[in-house]
């Protein structure tokens, strides 16, 4: 059993040959431990998460870097764990909870910040659609896509969107959807 005043060698070891579930119970119960040095709490939220990536639990993630973010030191690591919980909620398709934590993101952020930010999200909101496109998972995809016309873009970017947009309808067979995207055109 984790016990208060381990350190992070220490829970290391006692984590050691132990299955991915028996780890996140036993540092669960540890966390809820109070008085937990920062570092050590910090190192416990690390392995959680990678614990919940590897077993594609991404809304256990996306929870995990909101707790981390709470015991950051600075506003930078702040931002961080702030848009990974984002990225993982979106992975989860929870779309509200990942604005929730993009705009905790964005008010730690300065001005400059704050673009990186969002430019990071769009980014990732790209990409994450792509994959989903050759993986040949659409609906996810035209998820992402739909967020992705909702957000602040270029005319240039919205062009695109919306073609791959009309493109993943078609596949799909969403006609109304596709007709409606048509209209706007």
């Amino acid at each position: 059993m984790l016990k208060k005043g381990m350190g992070r060698g220490e829970i290391d070891e006692f984590l050691k040959n132990k299955g991915d579930f028996v780890q996140v119970d036993h540092l669960t119960r540890f966390l809820d431990i109070k008085d937990i040095p920062t570092d050590v709490r910090r190192f416990c939220y690390l392995k959680l998460v990678s614990i919940y990536e590897r077993r594609y639990m991404f809304s256990e993630v996306a929870k995990t870097y909101g707790r981390l973010a709470e015991v950051a030191l600075t506003f930078n690591d702040k931002i961080d764990c702030y848009v990974k919980e984002t990225e993982a909620y979106a992975k989860a398709g929870l779309f509200e909870k990942a604005d929730e934590a993009l705009k905790m993101a964005i008010n730690f952020g300065n001005a400059s910040q704050k673009a990186e930010v969002l430019f990071e999200i769009k980014d990732f909101y790209k990409k994450q659609a792509e994959i989903y496109e050759k993986e040949k998972r659409r609906n996810q995809a035209v998820k992402i896509y739909e967020k992705l016309a909702s957000m602040n873009l270029s005319e240039n970017e919205k062009f695109e969107i919306k073609e791959k947009l009309l493109g993943l309808y078609e596949n799909l067979g969403k006609i109304r959807e596709y007709q409606m995207l048509k209209g706007k055109f």
